[in-house]
């Protein structure tokens, strides 16, 4: 508040900083520069929300503007763990070769293991390779066959490029980080957040323990309906993998092939 003497003088003093005016004692004694440019100071409000949320926006923007003109791809998905020589990492090599040839952009989390056979694939039959990488407490870092690569720290923006910039999935043998992806995308079919698009488990060996379960588990106790078993195929074979992929995106209208399950009474 100013003083009597003040306001009997006329003009208070003022001091304009952007869009804002101070007046009287509220006026600040250094500028907004001099404040950004002081190296002095506490630094914990780079570890509070307001700044995480610019930290996320630049991570959107980032993976946007990045992924924007790759042209259609496909997301395969596996485990980090996969040996290069087994049997698991020549089929991510033969799919990631075979979805370029077709004309795909192949996405994945950039990593080890079946991540860089699928990306190995794609970038020797001279395809575009991209990789979606994750801070984690222990560093992998991207693998030497991607061609465009984007490291992310939070997960969230990270699934959302996976989704957003894919026509479909390949899912190939993993673990915690592939049923994660796996699911999220059959919930995100499922519920219509996103038009309907193949998604192919690769290996039924290995898938179709899980199969199974779904089916006479969660099928038979009435937590899914029998339809929803429909939103993913099951194959060994790499040509009916990109067959599979390639007829549904060419299918218009996918978002209503399918009715929606009724609400429970």
């Amino acid at each position: 508040m100013g003083s009597a003497e003040e306001f009997e003088q006329g003009e208070p003093r003022e001091r304009r900083l952007g869009p804002v005016v101070r007046r009287r004692d509220q006026i600040q004694a250094s500028t907004t520069d001099q404040r950004l440019l002081d190296t002095a100071g506490p630094s914990d409000w780079v570890h509070q929300d307001p700044w995480r949320v610019m930290r996320i926006q630049a991570e959107f923007v980032e993976g946007f503007g990045t992924l924007s003109e790759i042209g259609p791809a496909i997301s395969v998905f596996g485990s980090a763990r996969t040996p290069e020589g087994s049997p698991e990492y020549e089929a991510g090599v033969r799919i990631g070769r075979a979805l370029a040839e077709a004309g795909f952009t192949v996405i994945t989390g950039g990593g080890p293991g079946a991540m860089e056979a699928a990306n190995r694939g794609a970038s020797e039959a001279g395809g575009v390779s991209v990789g979606l990488g994750i801070e984690l407490p222990f560093e992998q870092g991207l693998n030497r066959y991607v061609d465009i690569g984007v490291n992310f720290r939070y997960f969230f923006v990270r699934k959302t490029m996976f989704v957003k910039y894919a026509s479909g999935f390949v899912v190939l043998p993993g673990g915690m980080g592939t049923l994660d992806e796996l699911f999220e995308a059959i919930t995100l079919v499922q519920t219509r957040k996103v038009t309907r698009f193949p998604i192919v488990l690769f290996g039924t060996e290995y898938w179709r323990g899980l199969v199974d379960w779904l089916r006479d588990t969660v099928v038979e106790g009435g937590k899914v309906g029998r339809h929803d078993l429909e939103l993913f195929h099951l194959t060994d074979d790499v040509d009916e993998a990109v067959k599979l992929v390639s007829q549904e995106i060419a299918t218009p209208d996918r978002s209503v092939e399918r009715e929606l399950p009724e609400e429970p009474s």
